[in-house]
Formats: C-alpha cells, sequence, structure tokens
C-alpha cells in the first residue's frame, strides 16, 4: 500500500557549488533534482545555487524551513574535498537525524559507482521539514531520487501528523 502525496507538497532543491555560484558551469544536478521532485507532485522552489559555505548553506537551509517546506533535497558538497561543508551546515539545522535515509542513498549506488559510500551527506528533519544530502552529480541525484520517491509521500504525510498506515 503506498501512500499518496499529501495535496499542496511543497520541496526545495538547495545546490552547494563553488563553481555554479560562480557561473563558471550551470547547475545541472539542482536542475534534475527539481524536475524530478516536479515529476513526483511536488511544488518546487529553486534550484537556490550556493557556494560550498557553512554560513550560506545554513541560510537558506533554515529559510527553507521557516518558509514551510515539506522536504529541503540538496545537492552537491558532500564529498571529502575541504571544501565540502554541506553535511556541516545541514547539521546546524536539524533537530532529530534520520541516517538511515542516507545510508539506503549511499547503498543504492555502491553497485554501480562504488565511490558513491564517499558521500558524507546526512538526513533527518527541522520542525516539520525532511531534510536530505544528495551528492552533486546528475546520477547522484537520480540514484538518490530512486530511493527518496517511494517515501517521501508518507515522510511528508507524517510530518505534518498523519497517522501510520498498513
Amino acid at each position: 500500500m503506498s501512500t499518496p502525496l499529501p495535496a499542496g507538497a511543497r520541496a526545495v532543491v538547495v545546490t552547494a557549488s563553488n563553481r555554479a555560484s560562480a557561473g563558471v558551469y550551470e547547475d545541472r544536478s539542482g536542475q534534475v533534482l527539481a524536475a524530478g521532485l516536479r515529476a513526483m507532485g511536488f511544488d518546487v522552489e529553486g534550484p537556490h545555487v550556493r557556494p560550498d559555505d557553512v554560513a550560506a548553506l545554513t541560510e537558506v537551509l533554515r529559510a527553507a524551513v521557516a518558509g514551510g517546506a515539506d522536504v529541503v533535497l540538496t545537492t552537491g558538497g558532500t564529498g571529502l574535498s575541504p571544501t565540502d561543508v554541506t553535511p556541516e551546515a545541514t547539521r546546524a539545522v536539524l533537530e532529530r537525524d534520520a541516517p538511515g535515509l542516507a545510508e539506503a542513498v549511499r547503498r543504492y549506488g555502491e553497485p554501480t559507482v562504488p565511490t558513491a559510500v564517499l558521500s558524507r551527506g546526512v538526513a533527518g528533519t527541522a520542525g516539520r521539514t525532511l531534510i536530505v544530502n544528495l551528492p552533486g552529480s546528475t546520477g547522484g541525484v537520480r540514484d538518490g531520487l530512486a530511493v527518496l520517491g517511494p517515501l517521501l509521500p508518507h515522510v511528508v504525510s507524517q510530518l505534518r501528523g498523519g497517522d501510520h498506515t498498513g
């Protein structure tokens, strides 16, 4: 039994990339992420492209939570590079962890992209908003959507106070 996506479900997409935010190249992963969420039925805001900077990312995440987003998905800034700081910014906003979601995304990608396990992405909730970090590649975003897609309707329902079903 699957849960339908609640009416008016809102998602915010945030891209963490120094080069995309500077206009060096186009933000493709954020666009793929926004399109995937729209295809699921979400009203989507973004992608908001920000540099790999804890303060800039924390600000946009807090604004999305304060604005009542049901889901915030980030792309980029989850690797091992010293400039990859999306998990640190996300942890500053999260109130409750949901580590199984980030682990599921890593596991899903590992058979075809062994470096998927290097992602330091985190997941959890702030207020009634789910926040999940996805890798900065279009393939990593597609893997994340494949994992999260079936779960998001139930998550949104639960965060809005819905009862458990099934």
